[in-house]
């Protein structure tokens, strides 16, 4: 998983997220990250759409590569 942050227009960190097949199934926060206890996990339809942004934070995951065996 790759991870990258930006700021956005209100000042505020953008949090973007490049994940891939062995990633599946995304949650939000990601085990990895060192904000895991940010709030619920809650895990993102990712799998159709090749993108999902997380209810809670707003951070975006796009998967890299489709999913595994396709």
């Amino acid at each position: 998983m790759s991870n990258a942050a930006a700021t956005g227009k209100n000042g505020g960190t953008q949090r973007y997220y490049e994940v891939t097949a062995a990633d599946l199934p995304v949650h939000c926060p990601m085990d990895s990250s060192s904000l895991w206890n940010l709030h619920p996990r809650v895990y993102l339809p990712i799998e159709e759409s090749g993108e999902a942004r997380c209810p809670y934070c707003g951070a975006r995951y796009v998967l890299k590569g489709g999913k595994a065996g396709h």
